[in-house]
């Protein structure tokens, strides 16, 4: 007899999703908030601190839904949950009176909290749901990951208001309260509206639920999910003052701009559950890493203006220099034709560009009276390059990728009640684990290749790599699958 999806189980997905959004939103808090600190001359952070500020909550998330997944399991989805954001709001509250870096960031440890969340929402969900909607139903609960667009897409605009754009900076304080009072009000209602219930089999002891992690298979799809959400997390936060620093975009609008990377990527990742759902998980998530390691490819390029040597003129006889126009060099008798600097109007930066334009032109390197030899320079040749990584085409770009790691997260979260369907607690907890420390090295990570390079775009070639490793071992997988090597 074919399972139905019950009212209630529609009712719990319902609460247990707008709970992650509101955790979700509260765990993205320090991108929106360091950023206008920063901008704002409140404290000054190098781009090193920031990106441990960004990446601290996202740590404790991670490291937390391990444990948090187990005592889901062993508990159940409706105390846990509650617990975990009345827990969440207490640090939240503290941030507010802070004026310390080691205080911001112990603050920022602690509401990070809210991000082991997912790891009790997954094992929550999934025990409501048979195990044809599973995929479907995780990817409805994903789309609680537009709570980084919003906290990115409001959360400037609020302090704005809340500072009367920045002349009252310190009411900025108000932000982390009214986070506080909305974690606070959400663990209410969600223990209230919400009944409680837990897998079949949660009699094991907590040495014996931990058996799977022992399968090589679950540590493959934690770097997958590493990659996919992981990064998205990571982006959903360092988009911001990418924005302001290499396209001088104002704070508001550069939340708004980000948000276009995070808030299609949370939506998408329920259609990412329901193609899992449909074709497999497999055929969605090889997509997923050819599309994001060809575009981590094209992002890598920054905006530059290059000057090389380029062709120049040699003197064909010896001589005198008797003449030097804007067009021409005069040696004796024989005139040499220069190539002068042309300015093209696309070359400007109002101008749209798509690929790298170049202009060459050629300046004398005599003067007039000067002897010459044969075979000398008289007039050398400069290239530049010019490539403006139009900002038009650089959103397009990132929300192209934003897209298809969304996919790629509702499709890694089929896998696990499909290989694993007695253990998603532990086994989601250690996916979610894996994939949340790409969401806290990310940052880290940008911000020491950010002082090592200079280039803001080395983010992105950190992402090519990572993406094309998720490609090969994958297909090195189902190479093994294919030869029935392995299952």
């Amino acid at each position: 007899m074919e399972e139905k999806v019950t009212a209630k189980a529609r009712r719990i997905l319902f609460f247990n999703t707008l709970a992650f959004t509101i955790c979700f939103s509260a765990w993205m808090l320090n991108g929106t908030l360091v950023s206008f600190l920063v901008d704002n001359h409140v404290f000054d952070w190098t781009p090193v601190q920031i990106g441990w500020l960004l990446g601290m909550p996202v740590l404790t998330g991670s490291i937390f839904r391990l444990p948090f997944g187990l005592l889901t399991d062993r508990y159940g989805g409706r105390y846990i949950y509650s617990i975990l954001m009345l827990i969440s709001a207490i640090p939240m509250f503290l941030l507010s009176f802070t004026n310390s870096y080691v205080l911001f960031l112990l603050y920022s440890f602690g509401f990070g909290l809210t991000g082991a969340s997912f790891a009790v929402g997954v094992a929550y969900t999934s025990v409501w749901f048979p195990a044809k909607w599973q995929g479907t139903a995780l990817g409805i609960f994903g789309i609680g990951n537009l709570g980084a667009a919003l906290t990115t897409l409001i959360g400037p605009s609020i302090l704005q208001f809340l500072t009367d754009n920045g002349q009252n900076i310190e009411r900025w304080r108000w932000l982390p309260i009214i986070y506080a009072g909305i974690l606070f009000l959400m663990a209410v209602i969600f223990f209230v509206f919400t009944e409680n219930k837990k897998p079949e089999r949660n009699n094991k002891k907590f040495i014996e639920l931990l058996e799977p992690l022992r399968n090589i298979r679950v540590w493959r799809f934690g770097l997958y999910y590493f990659l996919v959400f992981g990064c998205f997390v990571a982006f959903s936060q360092w988009l911001v003052p990418y924005y302001l620093n290499v396209y001088y975009m104002p704070f508001v609008k550069a939340g708004i701009v980000a948000s276009l990377f995070s808030f299609p990527a949370s939506v998408i990742r329920m259609l990412g559950g329901w193609l899992s759902d449909k074709y497999g998980p497999r055929r969605v998530l090889f997509s997923v890493f050819v599309a994001s390691t060809i575009l981590g490819l094209l992002l890598i390029f920054p905006r530059m203006e290059l000057y090389s040597p380029g062709k120049g003129i040699i003197s064909k006889n010896n001589g005198i220099v008797t003449s030097i126009t804007s067009n021409s060099i005069k040696v004796n008798d024989k005139e040499y034709q220069l190539t002068p600097l042309k300015v093209k109007p696309n070359l400007n930066e109002d101008g749209f560009l798509v690929l790298p334009e170049k202009i060459m032109w050629q300046e004398p390197t005599v003067q007039l009276g000067d002897t010459v030899k044969k075979n000398q320079l008289i007039a050398k040749g400069i290239t530049k390059i010019n490539f403006q990584a139009n900002v038009n085409i650089f959103v397009f770009f990132v929300l192209l990728i934003g897209l298809a790691w969304g996919l790629g997260m509702g499709a890694v979260y089929k896998f696990i009640p499909m290989y694993f369907p007695n253990t998603v607690g532990v086994v989601g907890g250690t996916v979610g684990v894996l994939g949340g420390l790409g969401g806290f090295v990310g940052p880290i990570i940008f911000g020491y290749l950010l002082e090592l390079t200079g280039l803001w775009t080395s983010s992105w070639l950190f992402i090519f790599f990572l993406s094309l490793t998720c490609l090969i071992w994958m297909q090195i997988t189902i190479n093994k699958i294919n030869s029935g090597k392995i299952r």
